[in-house]
């Protein structure tokens, strides 16, 4: 098993959105970016409402402390698949618990936390963990909730974001012939067994032609057309 090259690149931040900035000084999106930017309206008034039925400052704080949640979950991940040891404080425990087992059945683990670009599409992000999990090879994601989403159809953007991780590992990585075409996506709830997506390979197509309609909705907004 042959660990990935890590790729450097700078983050930055403008006015709430973020970019990545490549060798060649070029600021590209990240995957987020472009999912905020193309956000289907149902989906917006989705947010507005529940911003609207609970108060704009409360919906900041829960957004915040979710945010909050998710990094430090994501840290001790990270750690976890680096060999390192892991002692969560109690904030993170209830989702390192819940999360662990899978963990644990993750293996050859190729890349953790590494960013990635696709310089043909032009958008850029940092997946979770290229590894293998059940003997197959895939990108996995790391997702906390604290409640069980049940069904793929609430997991909105998740899948994009995880065809678009995949996409931009095969491309980047293209010399190392990965031809990653399956993905794992883990929520982790508390008090409660992690759930576990598995996307196949026709699964994984029929979202990369979604993710792929949204990078061109995107770059036709900002009044670019990529090649």
């Amino acid at each position: 098993m042959i660990e990935l090259p890590r790729y450097a690149s700078k983050s930055v931040r403008e006015a709430g959105k973020q970019f990545y900035v490549d060798a060649d000084g070029d600021r590209i999106p990240s995957v987020t970016t472009i999912l905020n930017a193309t956000k289907p309206r149902e989906d917006r008034e989705r947010l507005f409402n529940w911003q609207q039925r609970i108060g704009v400052e409360q919906a900041a704080e829960i957004t915040k402390s979710a945010s909050r949640r998710g990094t430090g979950t994501h840290r001790y991940i990270q750690k976890y698949l680096q060999g390192q040891e892991v002692e969560c404080p109690d904030s993170i425990r209830p989702y390192w618990e819940s999360v662990e087992p899978v963990l644990k059945t993750i293996e050859q683990v190729r890349l953790v936390e590494g960013v990635v670009i696709h310089d043909e599409l032009g958008y850029a992000g940092v997946v979770d963990c290229v590894a293998s999990f059940e003997g197959v090879p895939c990108i996995c994601e790391w997702k906390t909730s604290d409640r069980p989403k049940k069904t793929v159809d609430r997991l909105y953007d998740y899948p994009l974001q995880l065809v678009a991780y995949c996409g931009a590992v095969n491309q980047l990585y293209r010399d190392y012939n990965l031809n990653l075409c399956h993905a794992l996506l883990v929520v982790a709830i508390p008090e409660t067994p992690a759930e576990i997506f598995w996307f196949e390979p026709t699964a994984i197509d029929e979202y990369w032609q979604q993710w792929e309609a949204r990078v061109r909705q995107y770059w036709r907004r900002i009044g670019y057309f990529r090649t």
